[in-house]
Order: C-alpha cells, then structure tokens, then sequence
C-alpha cells in the first residue's frame, strides 16, 4: 500500500514512523526545504517534547480547544508512551520541576536525529521543498498535485500544521472538510500607553493574571517585556482567552495580583504589621511580598507614595491604594505580540468530521488528520508536542490497520 504524508514536522514523522509497518511504502511530503523545523526552535532550541506524565483528566485541562477529543486519544498514546519511546531510541529525557521535558542533552537535535534515524531504518521516502497543492480523491485512493508532478496514494495522512490564515488550507478544498477560522493563540499582551513598560526584565514567579469582564484568569510566572507583559501566565491565559480577545480586537484591561499567594485582606494586615513593626522605615527602601525592587518603587509612584515617605507616614488612602496596585493592578491592553518561535494557532479541521478512535475522516475513507491540522491547541509546557505525537501516532497506527 503507497501511504502519503503531508507534512514533515512531529505529527508528520510520527504517523510516517507508525504507519510504515507491514511492508507499507511510506512518503513524506514537505513544502519547505527543512524537515522538523518546528522541533529544531522550540524551547529555545531545546525541545519542549511532552509533559511530565499526568492523569488523562488532568492533561486535557491543558488543551482549550479540543479537551473532549483528546480524551478519547491519550488512551492510546500519551506523555509515558513518548518518554519511553524516545528514551528506547538513546535519547535520555529530564523532567524539570515545572513538569516540561526536555532533552538531557538540551539539544532539539537529539529529538530531530532519533526521528530521522527511525524515517531512515524504516525505508521512508522524504520529498522535501515538495508542496502539495491540490488533493482529489477518486475510487478509494488520493491523487497529490504538486508543481513537480501529481502522486497518487491508497491511504493519505494530513499533518501539514496550523495556519495563520484560512486559505492555508486551500490545498484542501476538494475533501469538502470544515475549516474552523484559524485565529493567533500564545501571545503577549502588548501595554503601549502604560508606564510599566520601562521595567522590561522584571519577572514574578506566582502572579495572577484576569481578563477584566470575563472568567478569564490564570496563575504563573509573569515577565514585562519592552512591549507589555508576557511570561506563562500571560500566554495560558491568551490561548483560552483567544476567541474573546480576538473579538474584541486584542483590546482589554488585564488585572494583575502580583503575588497570588496574597489576597487583598492579606496584603492590608500585613501592610499594617509592618507600618507598626518598622515605622520609621521608607517604604520605597523596603520592598515586601517577594516584589522586585523596581517594581516596588513603581507600585509606591503609582500609589502616590513619596520617596522619603515612612511606613507610619501613610495616610489611609496611600495604604488602601497601595494594596490596590499590588492585588488588582490594572493595565491597558491594546494588541498583541507573536511569542518568539512558540507559534500557534486556534482553528483547523472541525474535530466532529474526525474520529478520535482512529484519526479518520468520518467523510473519507482512509483519510487521516494529525497534529495542528486539526482544531486542536495546548498552553505552553510540551503540551502541543504531546498532542503531536499522539495524534500522530493514532493516525499511523489505524492507516496500517485500515488495509489489513
């Protein structure tokens, strides 16, 4: 059976790999001249490749588009089947105490040599700088139009990634499948009129970060940038936050607790005990909370606090707007910042014509989708990964049972 793969990133490869068993000839075809490009960056060039293991109830929370599918999917394959798969291919992983996975050696190219090793063991055909540009089925097989020549296939996998704009996926057009809008998801949040700005560099491990007007909210590290904020937090947040702000034309106020281990009761009793323990203190010289310095001087501007003012020195109103700027600190925002190589998209193939037991076409026989192809997107941490190599891995699996 002559078996198409469209796509030569994770979820490509990893349907390759799987689908190549029982004499299968096995081709990837990849627009771009390189192959794993995505794996090569991420991380910062180190390969973010899963998460470390988690109940399946618990992973899904990580996905905000496509919980209920995956559920069906990580049954077959999830974060322990991909450390085990990896590690058996003499690329020994670590689990950082955020619970991303990486590569002992910190090297993406540990990830891309143990799949092209595999590819390469397997007898798989590579068409790189080869993009397929139209796609008709006909009988019970795929005919691949490129610009070079057309290919012909019995069994056709599509893992040709997420696109920013919909008609990337006019390739597509024939297969009549629905497209859900691709919209950005993992982005900074961009404060041009705020002030905070010329603090660029200040991070905080445990901040709280809401959507005014929503149920949007989400805790982690927090960094301000040149641009605004940014940091987990803040990119967890817009990915389940990315329909409304999209809607809303990237236009809101996000309010800021900048230690989430304090609620505002909190902050005043401790504020008080203090004043009361070190009155003659300067309350610019003795930053509390765990806030950096910096940030601390700029919370006392904000509250109208003056440089030689003492702890017994504030007045009532100083005090109630001091923990106001530390608990709900509000910043304008007004647009948005593509986060560095973790580039991802909401939107894709609509997850109703796709069968989460096997990765097929409810439309098409032996048609299947994996990776971010699909109306499938995680937050930051391997979870976008995970969800490559299961989809894929799905995919693989069933295409080879299908022509049993």
């Amino acid at each position: 059976m002559k078996i198409a793969v469209i796509g030569g990133g994770a979820a490509g490869f990893f349907a390759a790999i799987h689908a190549s068993k029982k004499g299968n000839f096995v081709t990837i075809f990849e627009k771009s001249p390189k192959l794993l490009s995505k794996v090569k960056v991420s991380g910062g060039g180190r390969c973010n490749v899963t998460h470390r293991p988690l109940e399946i109830s618990k992973l899904v929370k990580n996905y905000p588009r496509g919980e209920k599918f995956l559920k069906k999917v990580f049954r077959y394959f999830k974060s322990e089947e991909t450390m085990d798969w990896f590690e058996s291919r003499s690329v020994p992983l670590k689990i950082e105490e955020d619970g991303r996975v990486f590569p002992v050696s910190d090297d993406s190219q540990s990830i891309i040599d143990a799949l092209l090793t595999e590819a390469n063991k397997l007898g798989i055909n590579i068409k790189s700088s080869t993009g397929i540009r139209e796609i008709h089925q006909g009988g019970t097989g795929f005919k691949l139009v490129s610009d070079k020549e057309v290919f012909l296939a019995d069994i056709l996998i599509i893992a040709g990634g997420g696109h920013p704009k919909l008609d990337g996926y006019s390739f597509m057009k024939h297969l009549k499948h629905q497209i859900v809008p691709p919209i950005p998801s993992l982005f900074t949040f961009n404060t041009p009129q705020e002030p905070i700005r010329k603090l660029m560099g200040i991070s905080l491990p445990n901040a709280h970060v809401k959507i005014e007007g929503t149920k949007l909210n989400y805790k982690g590290p927090l960094l301000i940038t040149h641009w605004g904020v940014s940091g987990p937090a803040v990119l967890k947040l817009s990915a389940f936050g990315a329909a409304w702000l999209q809607e809303h034309h990237y236009e809101a106020r996000a309010i800021i607790n900048w230690n989430s281990d304090y609620q505002e009761q909190n902050y005043l009793d401790h504020l008080y005990s203090y004043s009361t323990s070190h009155p003659h203190r300067k309350v610019f010289n003795y930053p509390l909370f765990e806030i950096p310095g910096r940030l601390w001087e700029h919370l006392c501007e904000q509250s109208d606090i003056d440089v030689t003012q003492t702890f017994n020195g504030m007045n009532k109103k100083q005090f109630n707007k001091l923990v106001q700027n530390l608990f709900c600190h509000i910043l304008k925002v007004n647009g948005k910042t593509t986060f560095k190589e973790e580039f991802v998209t909401a939107g894709g193939i609509a997850l109703n014509e796709v069968n989460p037991e096997t990765m097929e076409s409810i439309i098409h026989p032996n048609l299947y989708f994996a990776g971010e192809i699909l109306n499938i997107d995680g937050i930051t941490g391997g979870f976008n990964f995970q969800a490559a190599w299961s989809t894929g891995f799905l995919a693989g699996k069933s295409s080879v049972k299908s022509n049993l």
